[in-house]
């Protein structure tokens, strides 16, 4: 423990005092987040676009599985390319990559972590869709399985590669122009992530044949103990090699759900409005709930409280009051964040109208519905990520590497729910406005 925090045995008789970068205002995280923010909202909408049009696509008509793989190969980037930039961001700003050396240690070992990890949650998000399609139907057509499992490690393996060199550039860029890391990274991550990932899958499933499938499947899964040799040749990966699946799979599994929801709403006539709104809510309560559980969990590192002392104190649980009214830094940007919700959403409604993007007119009950499924996700994504990041803190657990990915899985899950109940609402008191943009 005291190699993994230097600070950790100086620390222990009096409190320890918080490092420069930490000392920001509500305006400097607000400035910070914004841009990213904004960004990463954008990027959400134009994968609600895309996810618009390629709905009517022969591969997403003839193999409707395609529809269950979205939130779990979107939320992939929740699992891997953000919990790489939370944990890349905490070894920046505790100093672990200030030589070249450590950085490039630190870089091939992360990527060499996500590729692995990407093969094995893209192989395993396939075999979940293959049980989702077939529960339903009762028949099983192996074609579509291996068009499935080839399309899902394909785009998981690519979209990963392609996602970590760029947030390798923002951090190292940031640490260069002297932004916290954290407060970029992520929501960059995530506005990049969906839109090359619903890309390339409806690419790489509408490229594919029944010949190239097996073949691909084969090539990526060879890849693998390739990955593995070099991720463990990193002391920080190593750990996460052997101990960092459980979250990356249960929060793949939460997806699916989401997945299966997103499924059944959307092939209902009457709801077909919902495909271009769900990316974006449920990008927006990630993109935040990611920054806040980036920021707690490098607040914890570098005031150097060891993880898991022998007997920790009880920790009392958070009240929501703590989490949003306390007087501490990251009560601070929990306000913060809470309130870029209502106005960032009415921008990226404003910009999907304008797009004539959807089935759905914007009318005034419609939106007060959206807002409050969006802030009531928000809220609670925000109480439970300053309840989870503390609590495995104190189980010895590194938030970097557990929280995130439970996190935005349940931000797909919540947005989904939350939106899809919105809809059914809005039908049954008669704002039945769907037809429009058909």
């Amino acid at each position: 423990i005291d190699t993994l925090h230097p600070k950790a045995s100086a620390c222990t008789d009096q409190s320890p005092v918080p490092p420069a970068p930490l000392k920001e205002t509500s305006f400097s995280i607000g400035l910070q987040v914004l841009f990213p923010f904004l960004l990463a909202g954008f990027g959400t909408v134009a994968a609600g676009m895309v996810l618009d049009i390629v709905q009517h696509w022969t591969v997403f008509t003839e193999v409707t599985e395609v529809f269950i793989l979205v939130p779990a190969l979107l939320g992939l980037k929740g699992n891997l390319e953000m919990t790489l930039a939370s944990r890349l961001s905490t070894a920046a700003n505790i100093g672990q990559m200030d030589t070249a050396k450590d950085m490039w240690k630190m870089i091939m070992g992360n990527l060499a972590l996500i590729q692995v990890q990407a093969t094995v949650v893209g192989f395993l998000a396939s075999i979940a869709a293959v049980i989702f399609g077939w529960i339903p139907e009762g028949n099983f057509k192996m074609g579509h399985a291996v068009l499935l499992c080839a399309s899902s490690v394909a785009t998981a393996f690519i979209a990963s590669l392609l996602l970590g060199l760029i947030m390798i550039g923002v951090i190292i860029a940031s640490r260069k122009v002297g932004i916290n890391p954290d407060n970029v990274a992520t929501p960059i991550a995530a506005s990049l992530g969906d839109l090359i990932t619903l890309a390339l899958l409806a690419g790489i499933s509408t490229e594919f044949n029944d010949y190239a499938n097996p073949m691909v499947c084969a090539f990526f899964v060879a890849l693998t103990p390739i990955w593995v040799l070099i991720a463990r040749r990193t002391p920080s990966t190593r750990e996460v090699l052997y101990s960092g699946w459980e979250p990356v799979i249960i929060a793949m599994a939460i997806s699916s759900v989401g997945g299966l929801i997103l499924d059944k709403t959307v092939s209902n006539p009457n709801f077909a409005g919902m495909a271009v709104f769900t990316p974006v809510i449920n990008g927006v309560g990630g993109n935040l709930v990611a920054v806040q559980a980036s920021r707690i969990s490098t607040y914890l590192h570098m005031n150097a409280l060891p993880i898991a002392e022998p007997n920790p104190a009880p920790r009392k649980c958070p009240t929501p009051w703590s989490t949003f009214f306390g007087s501490g830094v990251n009560a601070r940007s929990a306000r913060v964040l809470f309130l870029l919700v209502a106005p960032g959403h009415l921008v990226f409604l404003y910009t999907i109208n304008s797009m004539q993007g959807g089935h759905t007119t914007l009318t005034s009950v419609f939106i007060a519905f959206y807002l409050a499924a969006a802030l009531l996700q928000v809220v609670i994504l925000l109480y439970l990520a300053d309840w989870m990041v503390n609590w495995m803190w104190h189980r010895g657990m590194d938030p970097d590497n557990f929280s995130i990915p439970y996190l935005t899985a349940l931000g797909d899950l919540l947005g989904t729910g939350f939106l899809a109940l919105c809809f059914h609402i809005l039908w049954l008191i008669g704002d039945r406005d769907t037809d429009v943009g058909d």
